[in-house]
């Protein structure tokens, strides 16, 4: 039997939690949901997943400090990161760079609103080409 990919959907946002699962719940995915950064690394810990679609802007611990904390282990250094939020990706790229000194290593980025075929899209992409 096939194992499903596994998707770690993290956003503080319960609507966008919401339709996010829903949209992706038409695929053969497997889906978990973390609504901050530290419930995030908490089931990252427990099960990596294949895939991460991550918020920036949460409480307890944002995107930046959780993307940050996954490359610096190098267990989770190649779990591939979609981020999904409506921080504009320059600005973010800059501010993670001044924090860290280091380019945000993530495989896409995403400004909500996002359609449902481009989240699929997207997702079947970043799985493909993490095997």
């Amino acid at each position: 039997m096939e194992t499903r990919p596994k998707l770690l959907v993290v956003d503080d946002d319960p609507d966008i939690l919401d339709a996010i699962t829903t949209i992706l719940g038409t695929q053969p995915y497997s889906i978990e949901t973390a609504r901050d950064g530290v419930e995030c690394l908490d089931k990252v810990r427990e099960d990596t997943p294949d895939l991460i679609i991550l918020d920036l802007l949460m409480p307890r611990k944002d995107g930046f400090a959780v993307v940050r904390e996954l490359r610096e282990n190098p267990k989770y250094a190649k779990v591939p990161i979609l981020i999904l939020t409506s921080v504009r990706e320059d600005a973010s790229r800059r501010r993670y760079e001044l924090e860290t000194g280091l380019a945000m290593d993530v495989q896409d980025y995403v400004e909500k609103p996002i359609s449902p075929m481009d989240l699929i899209d997207r997702v079947r992409s970043l799985l493909g080409s993490s095997k």
